[in-house]
């Protein structure tokens, strides 16, 4: 593969980076199409060796997750329809306030859901601060995983050459 395609394949899993931050963008999606396609471009052993190295590690990362935020939640009481309600109004706000409203909309969403239920305003906040510390979690574990199937990715280019 030439230098300037691995640039592209390197900018490619960046944006994907960048997409798991920011979800805007398929950011693991991204990352898997770029090293598959690397992987078929090379040809080689190693190269599909990387490329189950770093599917294996996206989808561990995808379903810790779910699995570990999920399981905080469940404990703080925190009901599913408050998350889907948060997120709702966060995709609402993303295309009020481009990017800013996606991290606005989401506690604000949560926050009127959990409002009827709990019995005072400051337990409402309580699920909406155990939600979005959740929700970060997830991001975190996500961005972990697809760090280290880049940088495997990585590391064979450079190890390759």
């Amino acid at each position: 593969m030439t230098a300037g395609a691995e640039v592209l394949v390197g900018l490619v899993v960046l944006i994907g980076l960048i997409g798991i931050v920011v979800p805007v963008l398929p950011g693991v999606v991204l990352i898997f199409a770029a090293i598959g396609v690397w992987a078929f471009v090379v040809g080689t052993a190693s190269a599909w060796t990387v490329f189950g190295i770093a599917t294996a590690l996206l989808v561990a990362s995808g379903v810790v997750k779910y699995l570990w935020p999920g399981r905080r939640l469940k404990s703080a009481g925190v009901p599913t329809r408050s998350i889907v309600a948060g997120g709702v109004v966060g995709i609402i706000g993303f295309f009020v306030v481009p990017v800013v409203g996606l991290f606005l909309g989401f506690p604000l969403g949560v926050y009127a859901a959990e409002l009827p239920r709990a019995r005072t305003s400051g337990s409402a906040w309580q699920s909406t601060v155990h939600a979005t510390k959740a929700v970060g979690l997830s991001i975190l574990v996500e961005l972990f995983g697809a760090l280290m199937a880049a940088g495997v990715w990585l590391g064979a280019v450079i190890l390759l050459q």
